[in-house]
Formats: C-alpha cells, sequence, structure tokens
C-alpha cells in the first residue's frame, strides 16, 4: 500500500518542508516529488501537506504518517542488509553539533551500531563552526551542523528551521539597555548570527554567560541571566520564546562529508536522513 520510495520523498519533503530543497537532496526533479507526494495522499485519502507558493506544513495526517514512514523504511532497509550480506567494517569519525544533544539523535546512533557491530564509530560532539574546521583539515569523515550561512550550500541537507530568541519564562528585554546574552564561544554559528543581527538593528549587547556546553547554557538561560538564539524545534524544557528582540532568521543543518568517503560513512548518512524527523524531538 505505501511505496517506500514515496514514503522516502515524503520524509524528504518533511524535513525540508520544501518541495525544491527535497528534489535537490533526492537528486529527482521537483515534479516527482508533487507525484510521490500525490500518490501518497491517493494511498492514505488523506492531505499529508497544506501547501502554497511561499510555504509547506505538515497536516494533522502528515504527523501521524512521520513515525510510521520511518518505522516502514526502517524495516526495509534492515531487510535489504540481511538478504546482500554486506558487512560494513572500518573506523567512522563522526561529529555531531552541540544542538542534538537534547535529541533522539542517539537512538538514530544505536540504531546503526546495532545494524553495524564491526564498524569503529568515534563521535565528536562540538560547535557546528569547530566541526566544520576538523572536517577541513580531514579530523572527520562525516559532520552533522549548521551550514555557515547564506550562500553555503555544502553537503546535504537534513533540515531547516528558523532561529529564535528563548529564556526564562516571564523574561522580559529592557529595551534600554543592552541585551543579556548567553552564547557559544567562537567560532559559534550561533553566536555570530546573535551579535550581528543586534549590532545590524543598533541594538547594545554583553555577554552574561559563555559556554560550549549547551546544558550550561540551557542552565544560565533556566537562571534568567539572559536570552539565547536558538533553533525553534530544539528549545530545551523550561525555556520559552522571548519577543522584542530583531529576527535571527533561518539555519540549516546539513550532512557533509570528508575527503575520505566510504560505505560506513555512506550509511550512517542514510540513517540519519531517514531519521532525521527525530532530530527535531527530545529524547
Amino acid at each position: 500500500m505505501y511505496d517506500p520510495v514515496q514514503l522516502r520523498t515524503f520524509l524528504t519533503v518533511a524535513q525540508t518542508l520544501s518541495f525544491t530543497q527535497a528534489a535537490g537532496r533526492l537528486g529527482v526533479r521537483q515534479s516527482t516529488v508533487s507525484q510521490h507526494v500525490r500518490r501518497l495522499e491517493e494511498a492514505t485519502g488523506r492531505p499529508l501537506f497544506l501547501r502554497d507558493t511561499h510555504s509547506v506544513e505538515l497536516t494533522e495526517d502528515g504527523e501521524a504518517l512521520l513515525g510510521f514512514a520511518r518505522t516502514i523504511l526502517e524495516a526495509h532497509e534492515r531487510a535489504a542488509a540481511y538478504f546482500t550480506g554486506t558487512r560494513l567494517r572500518g573506523r567512522l569519525r563522526f561529529g555531531a553539533s552541540e544542538d542534538f544533544v537534547l535529541t533522539r539523535l542517539p537512538e538514530i546512533l544505536e540504531g546503526f551500531r546495532h545494524e553495524h557491530p564491526e564498524v569503529d564509530l568515534e563521535l565528536s560532539v562540538e560547535l557546528s563552526g569547530t566541526l566544520h574546521e576538523r572536517l577541513d583539515e580531514g579530523r572527520l569523515d562525516l559532520v552533522l551542523a549548521k551550514r555557515r550561512g547564506p550562500g553555503d550550500e555544502r553537503g546535504r541537507l537534513v533540515w531547516r528551521d528558523r532561529m529564535v530568541w528563548i529564556g526564562a519564562e516571564g523574561l522580559r528585554v529592557d529595551p534600554e539597555r543592552p541585551v543579556p546574552l548567553i552564547v557559544f564561544p567562537p567560532p559559534g554559528i550561533t553566536r555570530a548570527r546573535a551579535l550581528e543581527v543586534l549590532e545590524r538593528d543598533g541594538r547594545g549587547w554583553r555577554i552574561a554567560c559563555t559556554s560550549g556546553s549547551l546544558s550550561g547554557l540551557v542552565a544560565a538561560a533556566r537562571a534568567g541571566l539572559g536570552v539565547m538564539a536558538h533553533t525553534r524545534g530544539l528549545i530545551p524544557p523550561g525555556l520559552v520564546r522571548v519577543a522584542g528582540l530583531p529576527d535571527l532568521g533561518s539555519v540549516e543543518f546539513a550532512l557533509l562529508r570528508g575527503g575520505r568517503s566510504s560505505p560506513a560513512a555512506e550509511a550512517l548518512a542514510s540513517a540519519i536522513l531517514s531519521g532525521a524527523d527525530r532530530l527535531t524531538r527530545p529524547a
């Protein structure tokens, strides 16, 4: 009833919220993406997306299909791996952005380790800027991180979202005083974006807390020390959006490969792309 190819297309559109970006990631025409979604909607008998010329959003039924689609595709991939009899081996150095510490990325990695026990997976959790540097230096094989900004099209797009200001509930930012910022240290991409938009808006700012750990930043924000720029879909528990500050724009997370590609890196990339909707859910 549900074609795996159409389900993979559906998941890709749900992750990118763009038929154009989904087509680019899948390497097909946009008309093919539309056709796959239409056939899946015919199979389910329900609309899966609300779309116009400016935006794409999941319907309630589309949200429900996410989990089913992922489960079907995972079963399909396990069966394919079993019957092809291929066993991956070797060392794989994978870097993940701090943004995903509190998400279900560990579940994806656990599934990969279960499917490929002979792969020596080495995980590094760093700032996105640091991961880009380590990848360029040849010290990582695969990276899941923020793109550096507009115009950066490296890697395969995994997920796009808005960036928002967050802080403790009830926190108010005095427009007459410098904005108290809770930020990662350089070369944090989020830090650079926050400073850039405040300066462009003519707002004064001061650093209230710096930490290389997302947990440290969240603790400072919960204590009411200031505001932090964060991805809308990954707002940690106990924090809420803060109004009255300039728009931070969008952010894109991408998978980037190093110069030394391998079957293990391709397999992990495929697992992450298939389960990307889990990256927007807290653990």
